[in-house]
């Protein structure tokens, strides 16, 4: 088994007044040569974006984005026809870039603030037509059990969302003291994992609120939480 640590501390951090963002990997002004992806994984932002502020619109080619509201209301409208869509937390959005799309994305509070993930994950497949979709994931279907969000097109998995890569994301909302055993689909395949909230021992490692690590070379993992705690598993391909 192969591990990397990244410390929540550790993440690129930008603020920008109306945006506070924390980068897992290299993003915008932030370059860190030994963390510009793991394996499909490029981009793991953790954005807190104040009341009625935004990104404005700006183009994305070529990429399966994926947005996961934490607290607040996004909105989404984009060049597909999508206008102002709303995305509540325990919904999760994806949208393929694929030959070329234009969005923009808002607080569509007015007071309160909007924490998000935004993950990015590099396709298997270029210049696919753009698409959209969202979903809502009850909270109760993810105790101590694991709730799958997005697979790829080919993957049987009917309950879903759907990207061009050969990914899985899930998440898992664990009590104290809870063991549980994550099994990779292949040994060709890592899983970076990301402490929504809570203290625990991962593949030996121990995490807080935040911290992360990306684990490789291996089927399966152990996860012991220390209190109760919400974890968020981002399986990719390590070689595309």
């Amino acid at each position: 088994m192969k591990t990397i640590v990244h410390k929540a501390e550790s993440r690129g951090f930008a603020n920008h007044g109306w945006l506070q963002a924390n980068h897992s990997f290299s993003f915008a002004n932030w370059y860190n040569e030994e963390r510009v992806h793991f394996g499909a994984l490029r981009v793991l932002n953790d954005d807190v974006i104040a009341p009625s502020m935004g990104f404005g619109t700006h183009p994305h080619q070529n990429m399966e984005i994926i947005t996961i509201p934490l607290k607040g209301v996004l909105k989404h409208r984009d060049s597909m026809g999508n206008s102002w869509e709303s995305v509540l937390p325990g919904e999760v959005q994806v949208m393929s870039a694929g030959t070329g799309v234009q969005h923009s994305e808002i607080n569509g509070s007015t007071s309160e603030h909007l924490s998000l993930f935004q993950i990015w994950v590099i396709p298997d497949t270029q210049n696919v037509a753009p698409r959209y979709d969202q979903k809502t994931f009850k909270n109760a279907d993810r105790r101590n059990t694991l709730q799958v969000l997005v697979t790829s097109m080919e993957d049987a998995h009917s309950e879903s969302l759907k990207i061009h890569q050969d990914s899985i994301l899930s998440r898992i909302d664990l009590d104290a003291e809870k063991e549980f055993t994550y099994t990779l689909k292949s040994e060709n395949h890592g899983v970076y994992v990301m402490i929504i909230s809570g203290k625990a021992i991962v593949a030996d490692e121990q995490l807080e609120t935040r911290d992360a690590v990306g684990i490789s070379n291996t089927k399966r993992f152990e996860v012991k939480t220390v209190e109760e705690t919400s974890l968020l598993f981002i399986e990719v391909p390590m070689q595309f």
